[in-house]
């Protein structure tokens, strides 16, 4: 890494004695490396993120019972930056959903010196790094085949067929309790010739053969409710 384009690196942790220590960490790391800032809080690091761009944040994950993994995306809205978890927990949920948010490397706070430089170097030059553990566990996330859909309900499918007229006709005729089809036709508004044809439709659509089948089918599948037009 040339002296003139040392990778610029905020560090974002709510103990000051973890973020003392890797700002010492990072020194030894100069020229290649810098810190440009420092946070401790989320609101802080959204701010410095915007100002300053730097290409890489390292962040802790918990944030004074705060977690960083939500803020993921708006600390790489400047289109620069390129995030680190910095994580003393081995969630692989919540670290695999910093992932899917846009970080592209994990750093667990028990590792190394070179382990934490190597990593931020390889996430500036695009690399992925993730353990294997959590690696494995988005892939496998990845590759789960999709649960297969619940069959579909044939009555639904059935009842689905029917026009909201016939519907409501459906309703009336059940409300009727035996009424006969002059009746039904009046209080439908329309001619007992107009009835009969509806009831052939409603008849063949619901696969049953007569009003008292009709009757029986309505009140089990819930359309003796009348309907609006």
């Amino acid at each position: 890494m040339s002296n003139l384009h040392p990778i610029r690196v905020m560090l974002v942790d709510d103990h000051k004695t973890m973020l003392w220590g890797l700002e010492k960490l990072l020194e030894e790391a100069q020229p290649a490396m810098q810190v440009v800032a420092s946070a401790s809080t989320i609101g802080r690091a959204l701010e410095l993120a915007e100002s300053l761009c730097p290409d890489i944040v390292v962040l802790d994950v918990d944030l004074a019972g705060v977690c960083s993994v939500d803020f993921v995306p708006a600390l790489l809205a400047n289109g620069v930056t390129r995030a680190v978890m910095f994580s003393g927990m081995r969630d692989q949920e919540v670290l695999g959903r910093a992932v899917r948010s846009g970080a592209r490397g994990v750093i667990g706070k028990e590792a190394a010196a070179d382990q934490v430089i190597d990593t931020i170097a390889r996430v500036h030059r695009g690399e992925l790094c993730l353990d294997q553990a959590l690696l494995g566990s988005l892939l496998g996330a990845l590759l789960k085949p999709a649960p297969m859909p619940a069959p579909p309900d044939p009555e639904m499918a059935r009842i689905a067929l029917l026009t909201v007229k016939e519907r409501k006709i459906v309703a009336m005729m059940v409300d009727g309790n035996g009424a006969l089809n002059k009746t039904i036709a009046q209080r439908a508004f329309i001619s007992e010739q107009t009835l009969r044809n509806h009831l052939t439709s409603i008849y063949s659509k619901l696969d049953v053969a007569n009003r008292l089948e009709l009757y029986v089918y309505a009140v089990k599948n819930g359309l003796a409710a009348p309907q609006e037009y």
